[in-house]
């Protein structure tokens, strides 16, 4: 039996990460979001909600049970402990959660599991739960570009979301594979990327 491959998927903000995880689920992987993951296990009724009520107190729940994501923000950003705190919390319960799904998807017959991690190489942790890192590649003013036109954000605010993040050499030298997605490469240039990708991995 073919082993299933665990391939992890990053890139900055406006990289297009998201457009080329959704190419390769064409192709019949399947997809997993940590994203997604932690904000349902610190959702309303979520994982992680009971023990984050007990460390940080009810008034961090909101009023539909889920954490309060605001006032969170603003105590890890006075306090940078609780910033731990939490992540000691979260990080289980996404690890647990992220293996069911991994194991679920194997059960189905997936040959690839693709892991959507926005933080990978800032996480220092996920590496070694993968057999391959991908990245979605592009120059920082393409990013800058981008992320002005769809969110509607003032440069300054992008550049600080980009400043918060692993370089684009930082990426570049934790990838496995790197597939460019600047200005100029159409849809059908990132599926043929895509494509080829697979071709490497034996897939």
């Amino acid at each position: 039996m073919q082993k299933t491959l665990r391939l992890g998927v990053t890139g900055g903000i406006g990289s297009g990460k998201s457009t080329v995880a959704q190419m390769f689920l064409a192709h019949g992987a399947a997809l997993i979001d940590a994203d997604q993951i932690a904000r349902a296990v610190t959702g309303p009724g979520g994982a992680a909600m009971a023990a984050i009520a007990e460390a940080f107190g009810s008034e961090y729940v909101a009023p539909d049970g889920a954490m309060d994501r605001e006032r969170m923000r603003r105590l890890a950003f006075s306090d940078p402990t609780a910033r731990v705190r939490l992540e000691a919390i979260v990080h289980p319960c996404v690890a647990q959660e992220n293996e069911r799904r991994t194991r679920e998807a194997i059960a189905q017959g997936s040959a690839l599991v693709l892991f959507d991690v926005p933080l990978l190489v800032e996480s220092g942790h996920w590496e070694r739960r993968l057999d391959a890192v991908l990245v979605v590649d592009c120059k920082v003013e393409t990013q800058v570009q981008r992320v002005m036109a769809r969110n509607g954000l003032e440069r300054a605010a992008v550049e600080a979301i980009i400043a918060a993040q692993a370089t684009r050499a930082a990426r570049r030298g934790a990838a496995d594979v790197v597939i460019y997605n600047d200005d100029g490469v159409s849809l059908a240039d990132l599926q043929q990327q895509v494509a080829q990708t697979l071709q490497c991995l034996g897939l």
